[in-house]
């Protein structure tokens, strides 16, 4: 099965904008179209993104709906551990976390909107790439 580690970005995108690209990743992943693999560390940036005060100022959602949310993703992604320690981001060594879960993960792709990440485009042929291209990926049947 193919693999892909989703980066916060696209898991807050997906709690934020039901039936956005990022949102349409979770059903294809609930149906089996490729597994998510996830860090603890970044299930936690989730959860610590959506309480941010001022996110919340613009989206009408519960702190309930949020540990459901992550207890819901922690139920049916591949939670990997443990990461290796590596250094592949170098304006944001935050990333760091997100390509050592993939490289663990032995995941084809990181999928983001982080422009840090996406700047490096690959990293040991691993495809960082949009919510987007990575739906057209899925829709396509290519690896």
């Amino acid at each position: 099965m193919r693999k892909a580690v989703l980066d916060s970005t696209v898991l807050v995108s997906a709690f934020l904008r039901k039936g956005g690209a990022s949102y349409q990743l979770l059903r294809f992943a609930s149906v089996g179209a490729f597994a998510i693999c996830l860090a603890d560390e970044i299930l936690d940036e989730v959860k610590r993104v959506l309480l941010y005060p001022r996110l919340r100022k613009k989206a009408d959602y519960t702190d309930e709906e949020i540990f459901q949310y992550v207890s819901l993703l922690r139920f049916v992604c591949r939670l990997i551990s443990p990461l290796p320690m590596l250094h592949a981001v170098k304006r944001d060594p935050n990333d760091d976390i997100i390509v050592a879960c993939a490289v663990a993960a032995k995941a084809a792709h990181i999928v983001t909107r982080d422009k840090d990440l996406l700047d490096i485009g690959e990293y040991k042929n691993i495809l960082i790439i949009t919510p987007e291209d990575y739906l057209a990926v899925l829709r396509s049947g290519d690896e």
